[in-house]
């Protein structure tokens, strides 16, 4: 995927993220589900964007599991 898909799926994401919490009632399994991808979709393009400013091919970064992802911040 290139940063244009990656962050044309980011924004589709968004979108449906923004869709549920308008509809009342969120479910909260789907909400965690888009959480998680929107994070992965991050840290690929942030991935690419890296390598690129390093003169690395962009096409070498690697989707990373949601477990890995998400335990960035802890």
């Amino acid at each position: 995927m290139d940063d244009k898909q990656l962050s044309a799926r980011i924004g589709e994401l968004i979108d449906e993220e923004h869709q549920l919490e308008r509809g009342g009632q969120p479910d909260p399994d789907r909400l965690k589900a888009l959480e998680v991808e929107l994070d992965r979709c991050w840290d690929l393009l942030r991935q690419r964007r890296a390598r690129r400013a390093a003169g690395e091919n962009p096409d070498d970064a690697q989707v990373r599991p949601g477990d890995v992802v998400e335990k960035y911040l802890q």
